[in-house]
């Protein structure tokens, strides 16, 4: 009896230990991988920034190209985070309550805030879709919150001159400004630092687009009233900057051998 009570309290012991690994083990792959997303009330914690690309930066650069058509299919949210982190994610913690971001800015000032439209069905999360509706971008706690529901596609579309790569594109990123962050410090120079800011932020989202296989294109002619409305920004948030970002239709393709066949020809042409 004494036996079989040892057996059992050895095999229950063995089955707990089993279980207990495998547990621990999905959670740290889980967490290591960073590529968990955690969904609080209106706020979605975005996996976290991580090494998932193979080009090299010459290769974005290279390969980048404004996309205007793309495949119906939804983008992942690790590609949306990664998105949303190239264009004002954290890079380091400098001290003395400043931290640094993904985009160089004019004394610091950081005056852009990042919205993102999303549409039905276009951002996979695990098996299933982020909630149609327009988020703003938290970049201290890397999370998106929902500060309108439903898809606002078409409208957006019609803000923006019809340009149907709005419409059609899963999510659009709308860059703000904040523009008295900047001219506070800086005066009536300070805007030309916010325009010089949005373009540095504009390239990132282009790249890291370009390195996650998706497309993208900037777009400036909208009506700033209607998008500020659409996206619910604050007052002081001025729109700016739309970019729709996709599936390509058709990736660009190209290599530094083209590249430089079309240098040898222009050199010999001179």
């Amino acid at each position: 009896m004494r036996m079989k009570l040892h057996i059992f309290i050895a095999v229950s012991a063995l089955t707990a230990g089993l279980i207990a690994y495998v547990l621990i083990s999905f959670f740290t792959t889980q967490i290591s991988s960073n590529s968990y997303t955690i969904v609080v009330g209106d706020e979605v914690l975005l996996p976290l920034p991580s090494k998932i690309t193979k080009l090299t930066v010459e290769e974005a650069i290279l390969l980048r190209k404004s996309i205007r058509e793309w495949r119906r299919e939804p983008i992942t949210i690790v590609q949306l985070s990664m998105l949303l982190w190239a264009s004002q994610g954290l890079v380091e913690d400098a001290g003395f309550g400043w931290y640094r971001r993904s985009a160089p800015s004019a004394g610091a000032t950081y005056p852009l805030e990042v919205y993102v439209v999303v549409g039905n069905r276009s951002v996979k999360v695990d098996g299933e879709f982020l909630k149609a509706g327009v988020y703003k971008y938290d970049y201290m706690r890397h999370s998106i919150k929902l500060v309108k529901e439903g898809d606002v596609r078409v409208d957006l579309w019609r803000a923006s001159l019809r340009q149907d790569w709005v419409r059609d594109a899963p999510v659009t990123i709308v860059l703000c400004a904040v523009y008295e962050r900047t001219t506070g410090r800086y005066g009536e120079r300070g805007i030309r630092y916010v325009h010089m800011e949005l373009g540095h932020v504009g390239q990132n989202i282009y790249l890291v687009a370009t390195a996650l296989d998706l497309g993208t294109v900037a777009i400036g002619a909208f009506y700033d009233e209607e998008v500020a409305k659409i996206i619910s920004s604050a007052r002081n948030e001025r729109p700016l900057y739309l970019f729709p970002v996709g599936v390509p239709e058709e990736p660009h393709k190209t290599t530094f051998e083209e590249l430089g066949k079309l240098y040898e020809r222009l050199r010999g042409s001179s």
